[in-house]
């Protein structure tokens, strides 16, 4: 039997693709109001905000670092200057796959493994977002033009000039005027975040050191509009940095030179202040060494050398080399026997090459053993009779001695303008029972008289005790700057004058340290001969 013939129903189908048709124009209607919508918001509600990241994204703004001051000698000679260089720095932010980037630094200027691991520590140490960092200095011909040739290999990598420090003198005045090196991550932490911007190196020791603040300036910048690859395409607006201010120093290079051949390559130090003023006129600590090892980043290899060295030429003996003061502070003993009333200048002990306590039976050697027979203060100052000072240091006692030698400046910090001081140790009957859980003993208050016991001091604050008695007790505390941009440094703690109950009583002393040396039984009188000072 023959199936009926279904007809398409033309009309039905027409309804169908009309409500589909009306339902996609719908559909895409309302994706162009969200459209839309989302436009307006964009570019409308949030206008100055995508405005504002547009412009960061074009203009940026790049710290222009100040110059260092410079430093000079009391005659002008630079000691420390600053010298065009061309370092490679690298911006992480710009670099992408900064580690590959690396990869291709080493492969394009031939370096080794090692240099490589030096450039990802500086990369990860602590620094400011979007600051280049340098990771090599002091660029060759040959090295810029292999960068050059492989800059687009190398993004967010640039060749920058700069000034780097130098010190044309070399080791003369290391430990004086110190040097600069590379922030690291504790020193940034405690810097003005502003005002060092762009800044790679800092005093580390020294006069470098001490007067970071006035040396360094103040920070510029400028705002740069980039392309894309964060190249500088034009300068729209600059604020120079204000450079550093120039410092002069106390100190004079031929008399540094004469120190330095004086101790004729043997390790130890040498100070020379003048009195009136407490200007460091020379200042020697040898071995020394070359500060510009350090200013780039001195290598491991190095570095270890100067620390291991048996001379020790890294350690500043001027101001942290601790010595018994030995003959050279009984002058200063003198004047505190006098002024204390223990002795008068006609006060006369019996020497008989050694001195004794009463009811003691130990002998406290003279250096003279057969002895000077009947001293005086003068006579005892001229021959640096030990017996005789015993004898003072007995009748004062520690508690006074010890007072008289901080006004002396032993045992504490000298200086106006130097870090590294050590204070040195002038002993005390507190000191003993507080570091020893000991009583003092008279004895030890005796060899306190020669410069033997527990005193140690340095050879700056023995410079600064004999100069103390040149000036008769005024107080001028030692310091390198002479000046800084013509200005005179000031003390913020001036130390109190040693005043005297008997002013002649400083002629008497240097009367007998005059002796020392034009004394017919002079310890010195050798050194004397054609000698034309007094």
């Amino acid at each position: 039997m023959s199936q009926p013939i279904r007809l398409k129903d033309h009309e039905k189908d027409a309804r169908l693709v009309r409500s589909r048709v009306v339902v996609g124009a719908v559909a895409i209607l309302l994706l162009i109001c969200v459209l839309i919508a989302r436009l307006y918001y964009l570019q409308v509600v949030q206008y100055e905000y995508h405005s504002t990241l547009s412009e960061n994204n074009r203009v940026h703004v790049q710290p222009i670092p100040p110059t260092r001051g410079l430093i000079f000698d009391r005659n002008g000679v630079i000691i420390a200057d600053n010298r065009p260089s061309f370092s490679l720095s690298m911006t992480r932010e710009r670099s992408g796959d900064w580690q590959q980037v690396l990869d291709v630094i080493v492969e394009v200027l031939e370096l080794t493994p090692d240099d490589r691991a030096l450039f990802e520590k500086r990369m990860k140490q602590g620094r400011r977002p979007f600051e280049p960092v340098p990771i090599l200095f002091e660029l060759t011909e040959e090295q810029i033009a292999r960068i050059a040739v492989n800059q687009f290999r190398l993004p967010g990598v640039e060749v920058v000039a700069q000034l780097v420090r130098h010190y044309p003198q070399g080791a003369h005045f290391a430990h004086s005027v110190g040097y600069v090196g590379r922030i690291n991550e504790k020193e940034l932490k405690t810097l003005d975040p502003v005002n060092y911007s762009g800044t790679h190196h800092i005093g580390k020791t020294g006069i470098e050191r001490f007067y970071e603040p006035e040396l360094h300036g103040q920070v510029g910048y400028e705002e740069v509009e980039t392309n894309a690859r964060g190249r500088v395409l034009r300068v729209l607006k600059r604020t120079d940095p204000i450079p550093g201010k120039d410092i002069v120093l106390s100190l004079d290079i031929k008399l540094q030179e004469a120190a330095e051949q004086a101790l004729g390559g043997r390790r130890g130090a040498i100070v020379a202040l003048d009195p009136r003023t407490g200007e460091v006129l020379a200042m020697v600590s040898q071995p020394s060494f070359d500060p510009n090892l350090f200013v780039t980043g001195i290598s491991f290899k190095a570095y270890a050398e100067l620390r291991d060295s048996i001379d020790r030429p890294l350690f500043n003996r001027v101001l942290r080399g601790l010595y018994p003061p030995g003959s050279t502070i009984k002058p200063a003993v003198a004047i505190a026997g006098l002024d204390s009333g223990a002795v008068t200048p006609s006060t006369r002990v019996f020497d008989p090459g050694y001195y004794q306590l009463p009811n003691y039976d130990h002998k406290y050697r003279n250096w003279n053993r057969t002895g000077d027979g009947w001293v005086d203060l003068d006579t005892a100052i001229m021959r640096s009779n030990d017996t005789y000072f015993y004898d003072l240091a007995h009748k004062m006692g520690i508690d006074k001695l010890s007072t008289y030698m901080n006004r002396f400046g032993i045992g504490q910090k000298v200086a106006l303008d130097m870090f590294e001081e050590s204070p040195g140790l002038m002993p005390s009957r507190e000191w003993k029972r507080a570091t020893r859980r000991q009583a003092w003993f008279p004895g030890e208050t005796l060899i306190l008289g020669i410069g033997q016991g527990y005193m140690q001091a340095t050879p700056l604050q023995l410079a600064q005790a004999t100069a103390l008695i040149a000036s008769k007790g005024k107080w001028n505390r030692p310091h390198l700057a002479k000046s800084i941009e013509g200005q005179l440094p000031v003390d913020p703690n001036p130390m109190e004058d040693i005043v005297l109950r008997d002013k002649a009583d400083w002629a008497r002393v240097t009367h007998g340290m005059e002796q020392v040396m034009h004394g017919a039984r002079g310890t010195a009188r050798k050194a004397a001969i054609g000698s034309q000072y007094r």
